[in-house]
């Protein structure tokens, strides 16, 4: 189900969106990561390096995205560039929900879950202050799009 009304946002092209992905990526790798990761700014989102189990494969699979901090929780989006369909890290993190991230000043290891309900509505509401554009981004996509959330992992 999609957000609540908005306009259609503009994005650049597909292509351009999955260049900017593999550029970023590429940093990150040719730098020994130490470019691509940086935290959360007041009223402002992070980036993060997500480390899932392939559903498929059984391989580790990695993937940067960007959170924003609330307590001890990082939270993120299943918005696949705001194209359609749900991104295969998000399918992955449902099928085995123990994950590894990296961030900025070293790596944690989390256990990811969808928000739901009021606490789902809260975090919207916060990526909503981050990015103005979010109502009208969530728009392009058919479906709602998953507000993750990825908690420590207990004894970790």
């Amino acid at each position: 189900m999609p957000e609540p009304t908005a306009k259609k946002a503009r994005l650049p092209p597909r292509w351009f969106i999955r260049l900017a992905w593999r550029t970023h990526r590429g940093l990150y790798r040719v730098t020994g990561g130490r470019l691509g990761l940086w935290r959360p700014k007041p009223n402002g989102w992070g980036t993060l390096r997500l480390s899932t189990i392939g559903r498929r494969t059984g391989r580790e699979r990695s993937v940067i995205v960007g959170y924003f901090e609330e307590g001890p929780n990082l939270v993120t989006m299943a918005m696949n560039g705001w194209g359609e369909g749900e991104p295969a890290w998000w399918l992955n993190l449902k099928a085995h929900p123990e994950v590894r991230v990296d961030l900025a000043d070293g790596s944690r290891l989390v256990t990811g879950r969808a928000a739901e309900g009021e606490e789902r509505e809260r975090l919207w509401a916060q990526w909503r202050k981050i990015d103005k554009n979010l109502d009208a981004y969530a728009a392009r996509r058919s479906t709602e799009t998953a507000v993750v959330i990825l908690e420590p992992r207990l004894g970790s």
